[in-house]
């Protein structure tokens, strides 16, 4: 059992011993602020503060977890020897020439969200305005590697630390914005779509390509579900879930109506293979109620009560995405990551609790970051299937290296091979091989 002794117990601190040694280190620890008691334990020990105490590993503290506010910071990101860094501290006879709590807290909690910063057209942080974009490092999960230097110091010291209790996992998870290209549309979408196609674009070709769907002579391009399932096999050990738009049609949610037989029953066929989650239309971040009715239908499909959500188009405000969805009832949230950039937005792969930095205090919902989509690396990066490939394989190694959680987005209609996504279906596959734990 590790001991840690902190001169003053903090909400911040508090969450942050929790996030490092429960979720990332999987460890039995306890806190203390009795400097005898500390000094008599004679297990592995840790001691966080101004100074170290005993034989003990000692992390100088830099301040942050001792605050209850929210202001301005200078974290000053770094590389040395291959280690990026922030919250640098200075003294003699130091254990870490910086303070990996502080630094894991700053990244967690999306402190630099809470800070004025630019937003994009949709309402969501611009990965150019963090940190770890700015410094380099956003595509390597440091909050999991600062875990993992705090175990090897531990482990020169205590036998206890010597054997890694993290394990790899893959959650393969797929965002179900448009469930058909051109069926169960309704009367009044597909007559427009046809009139856009052949009057405004007079495309031909996707003229000639809807008809054969509608009458059932070709399948539909983004019926690609059951195919998902079947390649789910290659990557055994792994987790699949869906995340479905249930949300009203409007500018940017196009989907199949809840109420149609065939979307709901689609719902149900995949509530037999994999977990289902809500995703949570375009309007909610603005009108919140439309979250609750948009899980009301999901329940009513499925019957089982969702506790999964991630946001369409990844609209993410702190704290109140978060806010919304706990009065919700969702207990994970799955939308902690870029649109137009691959990383770690939160410098962590695995799942951890979401702290409200406003009312300075933990909470029960669980974020699960993600650090790839499949439209990031076609649409935002231009790449090319070769390079989207490359870059899936250089997240997985950097995930496997921590033994932490490799969480990447699909999406169904992009496992095609029209509209610009030609050879993506196979990357997706090699991406599936690769990632199995």
């Amino acid at each position: 059992m590790l001991l840690i002794h902190v001169p003053r117990l903090t909400n911040r601190l508090g969450y942050t011993l929790n996030v490092v040694f429960h979720h990332l280190l999987h460890a039995d620890f306890s806190i203390t602020t009795d400097e005898e008691f500390f000094m008599r334990h004679g297990e592995a020990k840790l001691s966080y503060g101004s100074k170290r105490l005993g034989d003990s590993l000692f992390i100088k503290s830099q301040g942050l977890l001792f605050e209850t506010s929210i202001e301005e910071q200078e974290p000053h990101a770094e590389e040395r020897d291959g280690q990026w860094i922030m919250y640098p501290v200075y003294g003699r006879d130091l254990d870490f020439c910086f303070d990996p709590l502080a630094a894991t807290f700053f990244m967690v909690t999306r402190y630099e969200e809470y800070l004025p910063h630019r937003e994009d057209e949709h309402g969501r942080f611009c990965a150019e305005e963090s940190l770890a974009y700015q410094a380099g490092f956003l595509d390597q999960p440091v909050v999991d590697q600062w875990a993992q230097l705090i175990k090897s110091k531990l482990a020169e010291r205590y036998e206890e630390f010597s054997q890694s209790r993290s394990s790899y996992r893959f959650v393969q998870t797929v965002d179900i914005d448009a469930a058909w290209c051109y069926l169960h549309k309704g009367v009044f979408r597909t007559v427009m779509g046809l009139g856009r196609d052949l009057i405004h674009r007079r495309d031909f070709e996707e003229v000639a390509r809807r008809m054969r769907v509608l009458l059932h002579r070709e399948a539909d391009p983004f019926d690609t579900f059951d195919y998902i399932i079947e390649n789910q096999q290659r990557a055994p050990g792994s987790f699949l879930l869906f995340f479905v738009l249930l949300a009203d049609y409007d500018q940017y949610d196009k989907p199949a109506s809840h109420l149609n037989k065939h979307m709901r029953e689609l719902v149900q066929h995949l509530d037999d293979y994999a977990k289902m989650g809500i995703h949570p239309g375009y309007p909610s971040l603005e009108h919140p109620m439309t979250a609750d009715a948009e899980i009301k239908r999901l329940e009513s499909i499925i019957h089982r009560t969702i506790v999964r959500a991630r946001y369409h188009f990844l609209r993410l405000r702190l704290p109140r995405s978060y806010r919304i969805l706990q009065h919700a009832g969702i207990r994970h949230d799955y939308t902690m990551g870029y649109a137009d950039t691959t990383g770690f937005r939160a410098g962590i792969s695995v799942q951890y609790p979401f702290y409200d930095l406003e009312r300075d205090h933990e909470t029960e919902l669980l974020i699960h970051p993600f650090c790839v989509m499949d439209t990031t690396l076609q649409k935002y990066l231009k790449m090319t299937p070769q390079e989207g490939l490359e870059r899936y394989r250089t997240l997985i190694d950097r995930v496997k290296a921590v033994g932490g959680t490799y969480c990447c987005i699909v999406h169904n209609q992009n496992l095609t091979d029209l509209y610009g996504w030609a050879g993506w279906k196979e990357i997706y596959e090699q991406m599936l091989d690769y990632a199995k734990p």
